[in-house]
């Protein structure tokens, strides 16, 4: 028979570990109720060569009701995050000060947000406010306050004529392949592929087969640029560009402009360091970028860092690629996704 779950007492310390602030937040509502407060919050990596397999987990020590005197002996109780496991006690008492409480600043950098974000939410004019909320309220909160200001911008239409662009290495010829997939069958949509290739090949990899089976044709350039249907699309798969010598660019910029080419999707690998997301991203905005997809999203424990890159309003977020499907692993709703894999909304 499972031991029974210990009471909850006004002023002892719990602590969980979680794997995101999403899940520590929902697992200190439930166990611990509305007046429970974090006092810290720590990455904690999988021993051995699990650290290589497995994301790093939060501990979080929450407590509950008004703190004790810094001197009293404080009670921890480890939370399993599997509902599953019966919550065990551990009465063992410690007399050691509290930790100091975690701030949502803390909390914020913890889920990944960049200094930039950061800025971005303390020069807000309802800061002060949130870090007056309980700090679950003030997550959800800033959960909803990040999405605003990423969907700010005007949804374009249905994409036509458009070129994908990106580093080689960073999954663009993947991409253009989910994306096909989306247009043939969620939108049943019907258009054509074609390759170009400059001073230097460019490996169309998965992109022949696949367009035979989705029944879509492949031409390469020279050839027609125009959709051949009406309603119809138009994509290109280009040879990569370089993210640090942008005059190696310049074949392909001359050729999107003599084509007419205005839409133009940066695809750029979120599993690379900032430095190289920051090159990446420049050359596709100094090529006329007008979309962005990011890919890799599977190899990355944590998504915070791509926030920054929403809130450029010239630049519409396409699609995650969450996975290396060519018919799925596919997310529409970027900013919906990285508020679920960062913050909570509620």
């Amino acid at each position: 028979m499972p031991a029974p779950a210990p009471d909850i007492v006004p002023g002892n310390c719990y602590k969980f570990t979680v794997r995101s602030a999403e899940e520590a937040v929902t697992l200190i509502r439930e166990k611990l109720g509305p007046l429970a407060r974090v006092l810290s919050v720590r990455s904690v990596e999988a021993p051995g060569m699990l650290k290589f397999l497995r994301a790093p987990r939060l501990e979080v020590v929450a407590q509950i009701g008004m703190p004790l005197p810094t001197s009293a002996p404080m009670t921890l109780e480890e939370i399993s995050a599997d509902p599953a496991e019966p919550v065990a006690a551990n009465p063992a008492p410690r007399s050691r000060p509290l930790p100091t409480p975690a701030s949502l600043t803390d909390l914020l950098r913890r889920s990944g947000l960049t200094e930039s974000t950061l800025n971005r939410l303390q020069a807000g004019p309802n800061w002060r406010e949130l870090n007056r909320l309980p700090l679950h309220r003030a997550l959800a909160e800033t959960s909803r306050l990040l999405r605003e200001q990423a969907e700010t911008r005007t949804t374009r239409p249905l994409l036509s004529r458009a070129a994908f662009l990106g580093a080689p290495g960073v999954g663009r010829t993947t991409a253009l392949c989910k994306w096909l997939s989306v247009e043939v069958f969620r939108r049943a949509r019907l258009g054509h592929v074609v390759t170009v290739e400059f001073d230097r090949p460019n490996p169309t990899g998965p992109l022949p087969v696949f367009s035979e089976a989705l029944g879509v044709p492949l031409a390469h350039f020279p050839c027609e640029t125009k959709p051949a249907v009406p309603g119809g699309f138009v994509y290109f798969d280009l040879p990569g560009l370089s993210p640090r010598r942008p005059a190696d660019n310049a074949p392909i910029a001359n050729w999107l402009d003599r084509e007419g080419i205005t839409e133009r999707i940066l695809v750029l690998n979120a599993a690379y360091d900032r430095a190289s997301l920051r090159d990446g991203y420049a050359a596709g905005r100094d090529l006329g970028a007008t979309h962005l997809v990011f890919t890799h999203l599977d190899e990355v424990p944590q998504w915070g860092k791509l926030w920054d890159y929403l809130f450029d309003e010239e630049l519409e977020p396409l699609f995650l690629s969450t996975g290396p499907s060519l018919t799925g692993d596919c997310e529409e709703d970027v900013s919906g996704a990285l508020t679920r894999r960062t913050l909570p909304e509620s």
